[in-house]
């Protein structure tokens, strides 16, 4: 067994409980896709990789959580500390080196989706008055329909209310940054709503990761796994809550609770 920080639940629990393929992403970032990174030990990266490729990480999660650990103890110290931090302290630290507000009263989970947010809306830069009118109305489930201060700030509340828009968010965000940074998207069962809004975004999400990794500077080996590890262990965090979330009787289609009817199907939502 590999030896991390056992009281690290907020990173243990998201780990152990997350699918094979999600984890496999991680996987992807720690070990640069197998290709190796200069404080990354050889023998544990084809250890990874092997997990990897017999689809045996979750029984060997406790080595991609050292990892992370370690990787977290590098950005924030130096490239040659090698001693692990729990991952609130790696969160915070990302959080500050993307320069996104941290209130010192925030959770885990609201601080991951501020990082999240700090993505899409970057993001929105690159996207036309449509698009950005278009983006603010899905992600925060057709509660803001229009632009400026106002419906940012609006956007901000629905998505850190939780819901069917923040785990769109967390999705749509982290299935870019797979894509930019190892070439393949997030491998999930979606509904064809979440889908279509998936990809109508891709490519302007796909474009502000771009833009953020040279405005927030990834010269750092470190930050190139803590940043990417955040993005995708805030998506995960939201997939296992979205599991409970209610689903459409006919079809299976995630929806809102008080959505009148499946926007996949069409079905009345009997529990609206």
């Amino acid at each position: 067994m590999s030896n991390y920080i056992t009281t690290d639940l907020d990173l243990i629990n998201v780990i152990q409980s997350s699918e094979e393929a999600d984890l496999a992403i991680l996987a992807d970032f720690i070990t640069d896709s197998n290709k190796g990174r200069i404080s990354l030990d050889s023998v544990i990266r084809g250890q990874i990789d092997t997990f990897k490729r017999n689809e045996t990480l979750k029984k060997n999660s406790d080595l991609l959580i050292k990892e992370i650990q370690e990787f977290g103890g590098n950005s924030i110290i130096n490239l040659l500390r090698g001693n692990g931090v729990e991952y609130h302290e790696i969160l915070n630290d990302v959080a500050e080196h993307m320069k996104v507000a941290n209130d010192k009263a925030d959770g885990i989970e609201e601080l991951e989706l501020k990082i999240l947010l700090a993505v899409a809306l970057k993001s929105m830069e690159k996207m036309s008055a449509e698009e950005q009118k278009d983006f603010l109305s899905k992600i925060s489930g057709g509660k803001v329909t229009g632009l400026g201060p106002g419906a940012i700030a609006a956007l901000q509340a629905a998505v850190l209310a939780g819901g069917f828009g923040t785990y769109m968010l967390a999705t749509t965000v982290a299935n870019a940054v797979a894509r930019q940074l190892i070439g393949r998207g997030l491998a999930f069962g979606a509904t064809g709503s979440l889908m279509r809004g998936i990809a109508a975004f891709a490519g302007p999400i796909g474009w502000a990761v771009t833009a953020i990794w040279t405005a927030f500077d990834m010269a750092s080996p470190a930050y190139r796994v803590t940043v990417p590890c955040v993005i995708q262990i805030a998506y995960m965090r939201q997939r296992a809550k979205e599991i409970k979330m209610p689903h459409c009787g006919a079809c299976g289609a995630m929806i809102v609770p008080d959505q009148k009817f499946c926007a996949d199907c069409g079905a009345k939502n009997e529990a609206a």
